[in-house]
């Protein structure tokens, strides 16, 4: 849907000037009970809001001021309402998540306009408007954990199923910028930001104790404490243990007597372990994280033995330090310290004379920091400039079989990254407001990159705002794309002299909130990628490899809507349509559903506490690499109620509730074209507080 409208670019960014640094954590949860007790702030008003108002007070709104007043940070770093924000944002909160009976960040994310999530029964994954490509991972994305960057230094993934850092019911909101955010964070940021903002000791306010049962032996258990003394020092810490037997799956492609008929039995096991910590005293905030978890692979991918044991095992960690200080009336300072691990390991066994257990992995290993200043004293402008560095301390990978012991890897790198950025909010007159973003990486791989966003709002009524953005992002190629080696003609070559990914997005955004009780979003956008790093096939060799090969055009648009109604139902829903092709062939891209159809609908049953949360997820038909998946529709059902049990909150989860026979486009590395999806689950939760 290419128009005059998106004939703009970077020009209107000559007086800008650049820095760069990564955001800084600010005080950004609600004080809200786990029956989603509000507090009252009427007083409120936009005028009212600063980078220093109180988050708290933000959230704690009733639905209807939310709707004028609903504030961002990810998208600029300043706090702003939505209809400020260069970008169609859009926010889910603690209350959706216990309403809607979300497990992980996945199920949430699959409920946003624009996106859907594909798996492969070992990883989630996530794609938006039209882009996700068959066997990549989420390095297109940036995920952030009270912003943290949480992508690792060798598959720069964004991880959002079981294998996730965080227990779900430990969010208060997630943040989701669609576009292209490199202006403001840098590589990775190419299709999206989504920052996962956690809850606080004062929302538990004491100890806290969940159980949750479900289909194919599901067990979950979460123990967490939390703390506040009033006078700015806040305690939280979480323990969860998480365990899936998981189900008997069948393939036809195996589907021989030597193969136990194509049924792989007890291989889809799922183990977790997830701990969390976060304390905070004046302006300095302390978090930590630590995950496990070990997933079988039913599915005998890589060219692994089917039916035999295979499995992953993804460990992560994170310390995180931000410090946050207000100089004066018109300046604040913040900055930020962390540390970051991620090991993975890959075990399954590979056919031979005799087969052969092989062993794949890596070890990443991370630290940085930033250190950045906002300025609001002048009347009409906010600025932002600020600078960040990265070291990449171990981006390892290895290879080998056992029994005979034969190494085929042990590949051992290192890599650094700084940046420097500016942003700027201005108000201009007549209802305008423009917002100017710049930013210059560099890396050690890719050398220097400059990426620019521009935002031009126009206030057509006092809940109307049209936007024009225009912005560009860049990915720095991966470790794994970079210098994965092993050799066969069924193995991989490494590719040292690999570019970096860009994009270029154009985006016209309306957003109206009517009659206090509702808002709806029309966003159009055009995008172009160059040099996109997709996985061939060497002709000498026969091995695979990655190139600079493909370039893509995307057209589309998204219709969301939010509505409140009188007797307290909520309503979120979209409507979205995209074209994303090949920009030589012309041909449509694998995995690209063109149309997705979301509903959310929450609604007292019988009385206000018992609540029936119910959505319904359409996607149409999608090409694999030599067919194509059938358009689906799958409801989710959560009957829920704060007060049914005294001092606890009580659901019951129904998933794929009519047993909807549905797959997922396979990528190069599995025998099938498609993967089936998981079938109709229960699910029974109780959360119970002491």
């Amino acid at each position: 849907m290419p128009s005059v409208a998106f004939q703009f670019g970077p020009a209107l960014l000559l007086a800008s000037l650049a820095a760069g640094a990564c955001y800084s954590l600010l005080p950004n949860t609600a004080n809200a009970s786990m029956a989603g007790i509000a507090s009252s702030n009427d007083s409120l008003t936009l005028e009212s809001i600063t980078p220093y108002t109180d988050s708290a007070a933000l959230i704690d709104l009733p639905l209807e001021q939310l709707l004028e007043v609903a504030v961002v940070r990810t998208a600029t770093r300043l706090p702003q309402p939505i209809s400020d924000a260069p970008s169609a944002v859009v926010v889910l909160t603690a209350k959706e998540i216990r309403e809607f009976g979300w497990r992980t960040l996945a199920d949430a994310l699959a409920t946003l306009p624009g996106l859907y999530v594909t798996s492969d029964r070992n990883y989630s994954y996530l794609g938006a408007r039209g882009f996700s490509r068959p066997g990549d991972y989420d390095s297109r994305f940036l995920l952030m954990i009270d912003g943290y960057r949480t992508n690792d230094s060798v598959y720069d993934q964004a991880a959002i199923g079981t294998e996730a850092l965080l227990d779900l019911d430990l969010v208060d909101r997630i943040e989701y910028v669609p576009g292209p955010g490199a202006a403001v964070y840098g590589s990775n940021a190419f299709f999206g930001v989504i920052n996962v903002i956690t809850r606080q000791g004062r929302d538990l306010a004491g100890p806290q104790a969940a159980v949750a049962l479900g289909s194919h032996g599901e067990r979950k258990a979460r123990f967490s404490y939390g703390w506040n003394d009033g006078e700015g020092r806040d305690l939280l810490i979480s323990v969860t243990d998480a365990n899936r037997r998981g189900q008997d799956l069948y393939y036809p492609e195996f589907d021989t007597p030597a193969q136990n008929g194509g049924v792989a039995r007890r291989l889809d096991y799922d183990r977790s372990r997830n701990l969390f910590l976060k304390a905070s005293a004046g302006d300095l905030t302390v978090s930590a994280a630590h995950s496990d978890r070990t997933k079988g692979v039913p599915t005998g991918s890589f060219g692994a033995v089917f039916n035999t044991p295979n499995q992953t095992v993804d460990t992560q960690s994170y310390i995180n330090a931000s410090y946050q200080k207000r100089l004066s009336d018109g300046v604040a300072l913040g900055g930020q310290a962390y540390w970051g691990r991620y090991d993975y390991q890959g075990v399954g066994l590979y056919p031979g004379e005799p087969p052969t257990t092989n062993v794949d992995g890596d070890r990443a290993l991370w630290w940085g920091g930033d250190l950045h200043a906002t300025f609001t004293q002048l009347a009409r402008q906010k600025i932002v400039v600020g600078m960040d560095v990265r070291r990449d301390a171990r981006r390892d990978q290895y290879n080998f079989n056992i029994n005979p012991y034969e190494l085929y890897m042990d590949d051992k790198r290192t890599g650094d990254r700084r940046g420097i950025y500016f942003e700027d909010e201005i108000r201009l007159p007549a209802g305008f407001l423009l917002n100017l973003g710049a930013r210059y990486d560099n890396d050690n791989v890719t050398g220097g990159h400059f990426n620019p966003r521009v935002a031009l709002n126009y206030t057509l009524t006092p809940r109307t705002t049209a936007k024009l953005i225009y912005g560009t992002a860049y990915r720095a190629p991966n470790a794994y794309e970079l210098y994965y080696s092993v050799p066969g003609e069924s193995g991989q070559l490494p590719n040292p002299n690999l570019r970096a990914e860009r994009i270029a997005t154009r985006e016209l955004v309306l957003d109206h909130a009517y009659a206090k009780t509702g808002r709806v979003t029309l966003s159009v956008f055009q995008y172009a990628v160059r040099d996109l790093i997709s996985l061939t096939t060497d002709p000498d060799s026969g091995s695979l490899i990655y190139r600079n090969r493909d370039r893509v055009k995307t057209v589309g648009a998204e219709l969301s809507v939010v509505h409140n109604f009188a007797r307290g139902a909520r309503l979120r829903a979209s409507y979205a349509w995209q074209r994303a092709q090949d920009a030589t062939t012309g041909d449509r891209l694998d995995n690209s559903p063109s149309q997705l159809v979301k509903v959310n609908l929450t609604t007292p049953v019988l009385r206000e506490d018992i609540r029936l949360g119910s959505e319904m997820q359409c996607t149409s038909a999608r090409l694999t690499a030599n067919a194509a998946t059938g358009g689906a529709c799958i409801a989710n059902l959560t009957l829920s109620s704060a007060r049914l049990v005294p001092r606890a909150m009580v659901s019951l989860s129904l998933y794929n509730a009519f047993d909807k026979k549905y797959a997922d486009p396979a990528g190069p590395a599995f025998v099938q074209e498609a993967l089936q999806r998981q079938s109709r689950t229960l699910r029974a939760k109780l959360a119970y507080e002491f």
